[in-house]
């Protein structure tokens, strides 16, 4: 998806003219992909204005991150969570997608580099549906990639580093050559793990299954929200290991995600999946999701966080 530029981005305590957004080209981010991020969405709300969703699970697992990877965070929670706030504000955006990045900086060579000072910027601009205008009633078609994800023991998948999705582009690019929008990757073992930047739902019987953390997935935080939602409607939801054949047992399968929210899949592998109006449990999380921001449903977590412009 093409970028819309904006006028302002927060880099490194300050708001700066986009095009002044820069780094070195030795920063130690960029030659080792020791970079640290989070997508997050602002949504247009009736009732509240322009809010971030879930602002504070996002910069915890931020946090969290830069944690695993020994990066230097010099900013606090409270800092990073308002640093949001105000560059959606200042570029006088009513709904848009951030990206904040924190990276080790300029300062050693070398994957050790724990000196190294970090870069940190947040980035807003408009945005609008990542798999296709189309995509939320519709459905998309999707393929399971020759493409494995990362064994645990090898690189944390838990963890949101912007090198994790290496194998998120070659999935979508092999996806894109046999006429899929997304593409699924394996766990280690051959099981389901996710898809390129989507968490995976299968609906079977009334009952919502998800691949759990060993199958080498980002607990999302849409994917968090959407199980909740599930609880909420009296919906069973397991977590548990996924081989391939039960994708094509399915009765629904739809993906999560903050770019991709709540996404049907209407083809898997060339097998139909379901058809538009035969989705009953994918439509059902649907109303409960975009019913936050339009004010059907009730916020009674907190997920809404108003930038107050």
């Amino acid at each position: 998806m093409p970028i819309q530029e904006a006028e302002k981005i927060w880099h490194n305590g300050k708001l700066v003219p986009w095009k002044d957004a820069t780094i070195h080209v030795m920063t130690h981010g960029f030659l080792y992909g020791t970079s640290m991020f989070e997508g997050v969405r602002v949504y247009d709300t009736p009732h509240k204005g322009p809010c971030i969703f879930r602002n504070l699970a996002h910069t915890e697992r931020l946090l969290y991150s830069t944690k695993v990877y020994h990066i230097r965070m010099p900013y606090s929670l409270e800092d990073m969570m308002e640093a949001q706030r105000e560059v959606v504000r200042e570029n006088g955006l009513k709904s848009a997608y951030i990206r904040v990045n924190v990276a080790a900086g300029y300062g050693e060579l070398g994957p050790y580099a724990s000196p190294a000072e970090s870069d940190v910027s947040i980035i807003a601009f408009p945005f609008g549906k990542y798999l296709g205008d189309e995509a939320m009633e519709q459905g998309i078609d999707v393929c399971v990639s020759s493409w494995r994800r990362s064994a645990p023991g090898t690189t944390p998948a838990g963890v949101k580093a912007a090198g994790n999705y290496l194998s998120s582009r070659l999935i979508t690019m092999e996806a894109k050559s046999r006429g899929c929008t997304e593409g699924i990757g394996l766990a280690h073992d051959g099981t389901v793990s996710e898809g390129a930047g989507e968490n995976l739902f299968i609906v079977k019987d009334g009952r919502i299954l998800t691949p759990p953390a060993a199958s080498s997935i980002l607990g999302g935080i849409t994917r968090d929200s959407v199980m909740i939602f599930a609880k909420e409607l009296g919906l069973e939801v397991v977590e548990q290991a996924v081989p391939r054949e039960m994708l094509y047992a399915a009765d629904e399968l739809f993906f999560s995600g903050t770019a991709a929210e709540v996404t049907p899949i209407r083809n898997i592998d060339g097998l139909e999946v379901s058809k538009p109006g035969n989705r009953p449990i994918t439509s059902q999380i649907q109303q409960k999701f975009f019913g936050l921001f339009s004010g059907e449903t009730e916020d009674k977590w907190g997920w809404l966080d108003p930038v107050k412009i």
